[in-house]
């Protein structure tokens, strides 16, 4: 859902804006905030932290749009600002994309390309906060950041909020390719990386398309998280979907060295605790979930067979109703004090 602030004082505008975007607001797919001028835009964004984009009129009493638009990568850098007015000049223009305007629609507002910029403002604005979330997960704090939300993060607040931590439900998943470290010394490191990183990228798609994360890649072996409604089924469909794509790989020769991907799955459900690790003071830290729950899906992987996804009798209880399992043995699992009963995820 759009989040919009309107910034006009022409009091019919908001009337207009609700009878034209009415379906749009029903399904919830905008939601608008409404402010007559600038200084009540900036009340309005302080109000709203999450706000995605601010359409604004030019000439308004109190404070203008053009030093409204000055004053919001201080209050919020995130939001994208379209300046909506009659005074369609190119000076104007100029001066607002100068400004920081994201674009310019002129009035008459034509309804329906306002929609089509608003729709383009917030894909932008949603790569912004997928970068955002990525620099929290994935540690890559300035390849695809643009200047304000550089400065927003070296906010105070940016800072706090990095450092909190809490107890959530989630599905570990650690994916590891199978065999794929002893062709490392007998293949030139770019066509190991190359091969590698295919693999890779085919596993992170069925990831991402249950909604989960990757959380980070060791070595050869990739560790996900699952969050929300239904992890743990969404987690076992990622994972077969994995084993699938990458059965249907070819054999790859390799300076006379051949090679089948297969994986092995451990596969663990329950409470973690997830927070950033690391130092503040490097500003390095990692966005990832530790605990128990993650030490023993771990700990599956090591035991699952080429083509296996493991799971423990625990998680087996929750899914057997929804995926076909069966029993392996009792193992012995590193720092686990009992034997655990193991399954098998069929399909």
């Amino acid at each position: 859902m759009a989040k919009i602030l309107v910034v006009d004082d022409e009091t019919d505008l908001e009337l207009l804006i609700k009878q034209k975007f009415r379906r749009k607001i029903r399904e919830n797919a905008y939601e608008f905030v409404f402010a007559h001028n600038g200084v009540e835009a900036l009340q309005k964004l302080a109000e709203h932290p999450d706000l995605d984009i601010m359409l604004s009129d030019i000439n308004m009493p109190e404070m203008d749009g053009l030093t409204l638009l000055t004053k919001l990568p201080e209050v919020n850098p995130l939001v994208k600002a379209v300046m909506v007015s009659a005074y369609g000049d190119m000076e104007n223009i100029r001066m607002a994309m100068n400004r920081g305007a994201f674009d310019f629609v002129c009035k008459p507002v034509n309804f329906e390309d306002l929609e089509v910029t608003m729709d383009k403002t917030m894909l932008h604005v949603s790569q912004l906060r997928e970068t955002m979330q990525a620099i929290k997960e994935n540690n890559i704090l300035k390849m695809y950041v643009d200047e304000n939300v550089l400065n927003f993060m070296t906010h105070k607040e940016f800072e706090n909020s990095i450092l909190v931590n809490e107890s959530i439900e989630a599905t570990i998943m650690f994916m590891d390719i199978c065999g794929f470290t002893s062709i490392t010394e007998k293949v030139p490191a770019n066509t190991v990386v190359g091969l590698l990183n295919k693999y890779f990228d085919l596993m992170v798609k069925e990831v991402i398309a249950q909604n989960g994360h990757v959380d980070k890649f060791m070595g050869d072996a990739v560790m996900a998280v699952f969050r929300g409604n239904y992890h743990l089924d969404r987690a076992m469909d990622a994972a077969l979907a994995v084993r699938e794509k990458l059965n249907q790989e070819n054999e790859v020769q390799l300076d006379g060295h051949f090679f089948k991907p297969q994986v092995s799955v451990g596969i663990n459900s329950g409470e973690v605790i997830s927070g950033n690790i690391g130092s503040v003071s490097l500003r390095r830290l990692d966005y990832t979930v530790i605990g128990d729950g993650v030490n023993l899906a771990q700990r599956l992987q090591s035991v699952a067979q080429p083509n296996q996804i493991v799971i423990s009798e625990a998680v087996y209880e929750q899914a057997k109703e929804s995926f076909q399992c069966q029993k392996i043995k009792e193992v012995n699992l590193k720092n686990k004090a009992v034997p655990v009963v193991i399954y098998e995820v069929l399909e």
